[in-house]
């Protein structure tokens, strides 16, 4: 009998916040993988029924502890690699000031990071890009 080779994951819909005050960027450490320790924009998957809009912010409240207004589509990334395919949608958010973000359990660490400090992070594959791309970096 011929070994069968597995199906890849099936796309998961995420969604992930850019919340930039005063020059800085809101990030989170991944604590849990793909890619553990690099850090991203906070975010997560879209729960059945949820509509984007909820997921950014009940994510962004659970990842960093602060509450935010999703604000205008920015735009979307892939990730893929062995054991999941992750779409996800990136949407501007608004806070009332920095406020004192909180890890979750999905963050090892949460920071605001000036936006000339961010390239110098080990960012999680294509980030850097990404936020180059939309204009979040210059």
């Amino acid at each position: 009998m011929e070994a069968r080779t597995p199906a890849p994951p099936r796309p998961v819909v995420a969604v992930g916040g850019i919340a930039v005050v005063d020059g800085a960027l809101l990030l989170v450490q991944r604590a849990t993988p793909p890619q553990v320790g690099r850090w991203t924009l906070p975010g997560g998957r879209v729960e059945p029924g949820e509509t984007m809009t909820a997921a950014v912010e009940r994510e962004l409240l659970e990842e960093t502890a602060l509450s935010v207004r999703c604000g205008s589509f920015v735009g979307w990334a892939e990730r893929r690699g062995h054991g999941y395919h992750y779409v996800i949608f990136d949407f501007a958010v608004t806070t009332h000031g920095r406020g004192t973000p909180v890890a979750g359990s999905d963050a090892a660490a949460v920071a605001w990071v000036s936006l000339a400090d961010v390239a110098a992070l080990p960012l999680v594959e294509d980030l850097q890009g990404f936020l180059e791309q939309h204009g979040v970096l210059g």
